[in-house]
């Protein structure tokens, strides 16, 4: 059984994933409207309504804006942490009770024929998380929205042949740029975003342990360009003896629109 994924919007305005295998249909998060995730869904011959969920990594708007129209127009059960699910419920404009999945991130559950895994991140969030999804061998791991790189994220993520890792500012634009400071120190700190450098040194390590897909995301529109994300992950690469397109495939996930699809090859 084949592992698919798009991401279908990535970036500081609005974040969703697609995966998808022959048992059935999800989306981790939805941070655009609900007519705009049903349009690039059917361009990859997928009906909202046939999705067997919402999996939200974290309360952020950008990552729940359409979460509850999809939920309520298309009767969908949304899935998230117990801490998520506090901080976002009054966000959301109501969910029927039945479609209200509150799990303990400990604990592995199965959605639409996919196991699914949560895993801590480190982000200025009430109880953030990754997630893991596998199916006959294939892992895919989506890490984004993430502080700094420590040990137990990539030990979570490590053993998944595609990742959708967070490449989200280059410092100098970030520090040159019109963000207020307190709001350049939330993306700078422990707790904030993932910058170029260390997503190209996570990709290295995230490789050697197995990853053959790297899809670069969530980059900031005001404080990267995909050009610079990606040269900078290269030179990461390069510097550490792995040589994309025969190691790993390195590509960048659009900020608006899907990127494509991708199926996910068994960790070998």
């Amino acid at each position: 059984m084949e592992l698919r994924f798009s991401p279908l919007f990535s970036g500081s305005s609005g974040n969703a994933t697609y995966a998808g295998c022959d048992g059935g249909h999800l989306l981790v998060d939805a941070g655009v409207s609900c007519s705009r995730i049903k349009q690039e869904l059917e361009r990859i011959g997928v009906r909202p309504e046939t999705l067997s969920g919402i999996l939200v990594t974290h309360e952020h708007i950008d990552h729940i804006r359409g979460v509850g129209v999809l939920s309520r127009k298309y009767d969908l059960p949304v899935y998230a942490t117990p801490g998520t699910w506090a901080a976002m419920e009054d966000k959301l404009g109501g969910i029927a009770a039945k479609n209200i999945r509150v799990f303990d991130p400990a604990e592995d559950f199965y959605l639409g024929g996919m196991n699914v895994q949560a895993f801590e991140i480190p982000h200025d969030a009430a109880q953030p998380v990754g997630y893991t999804l596998s199916v006959a061998g294939a892992r895919l791991s989506i890490a984004t929205d993430i502080g700094y790189v420590r040990e137990s994220w990539l030990a979570a993520v490590a053993g998944s042949s595609a990742v959708v890792l967070e490449s989200n500012y280059d410092p100098d634009m970030l520090k040159a740029g019109p963000y207020p400071y307190a709001l350049k120190q939330r993306i700078l700190g422990r707790r904030g975003h993932l910058a170029n450098a260390d997503a190209g040194r996570a990709a290295v390590e995230l490789i050697r342990r197995g990853a053959r897909q790297i899809v670069l995301g969530h980059l900031s529109k005001e404080n990267n360009f995909p050009e610079l994300a990606e040269r900078t992950c290269l030179y990461e690469l390069e510097e550490a003896g792995i040589v994309a397109g025969e190691d790993a495939d390195i590509r960048i996930a659009r900020r608006e629109g899907l990127t494509g699809m991708f199926a996910v090859s068994c960790f070998t």
